[in-house]
């Protein structure tokens, strides 16, 4: 289906992060604006982390623009620029989409994590009952974090780098789901029935492994919320090792109807 000419009456949406090149939600999105035969376009906004808030207060004057999405590493920050949260953004101190209100001010959720979630389950994965180790602690691993939780995984076990900061998420979704999430250590690994990578680790060639890929085994599932590449090095290793493997670009494919919807595209 082609797109809709651009005129003086299209609105303009976009996904703000940094680096932009990797990103599929432009083209997911656009496709859904043609389904829609919306008269609307959705496109890369390229911002460094030092510069969110400036960008953010430029495009509240900017009429046509009702809403945008952002990726790494601005799911943490753009929280204080919200002047309004949805119930899981509250959950997990995440934010992806933002939309504009009839007042002009911005209110922000997340989908993230029931994206992941229903990315799992349209590959006929159910972490309901499962143990999960997840790698990271920053926006996206918030989101996931609370979603496996929500959706009844028997444990959750969080591990960063920083320790803090896997510590704070921890107490901050214990608050909602009791006892489920816990600090997550190496020997974890070798445990879990689902192991996630929740960090940026992966998107450049060089970047090194997450996680310690000799205590897997093949009767694990090994899932990335990186998109591109499509199989990255944790993957392309974990299949070598006889795992299960889920592509990060199922999150958004499990996500993408429902930011469109809040987004009133």
């Amino acid at each position: 289906m082609s797109a809709n000419l651009i005129d003086g009456s299209s609105k303009v949406y976009g996904i703000i992060g940094d680096p932009i090149a990797q990103i599929r939600t432009p083209e997911a999105m656009n496709k859904i604006i043609a389904e829609r035969r919306r008269q609307a376009v959705f496109v890369p906004f390229h911002v460094h982390a030092g510069n969110l808030r400036t960008f953010v207060a430029g495009i509240k004057a900017w009429q046509n623009l009702p809403g945008f999405t952002l990726t790494v590493p601005h799911k943490e920050a753009i929280l204080a620029l919200c002047d309004h949260l949805g119930p899981m953004a509250k959950i997990t101190g995440s934010v992806n989409v933002v939309r504009r209100r009839a007042d002009g001010t911005w209110e922000g959720e997340t989908y993230d994590g029931l994206g992941f979630v229903a990315g799992m389950k349209s590959q006929g994965i159910d972490p309901a009952g499962a143990k999960i180790h997840l790698q990271g602690s920053g926006g996206a691993a918030k989101a996931i974090a609370a979603a496996l939780a929500e959706t009844g995984a028997a444990r959750v076990d969080v591990a960063n780098r920083s320790q803090p900061r896997a510590v704070a998420l921890i107490n901050r979704l214990n608050a909602s789901y009791s006892g489920r999430c816990v600090f997550g250590i190496a020997a974890d690994l070798a445990t879990a029935d689902v192991v996630i990578n929740a960090t940026s680790l992966g998107l450049h060639e060089n970047d090194p492994l997450p996680i310690d890929v000799s205590a897997l085994s093949s009767r694990q599932i090994v899932a990335e919320v990186i998109m591109q590449p499509h199989t990255t090095a944790l993957l392309r290793e974990a299949r070598a090792r006889g795992c299960r493997i889920h592509q990060g670009i199922h999150m958004l494919t499990g996500q993408i109807v429902e930011i469109a919807n809040f987004l009133e595209i």
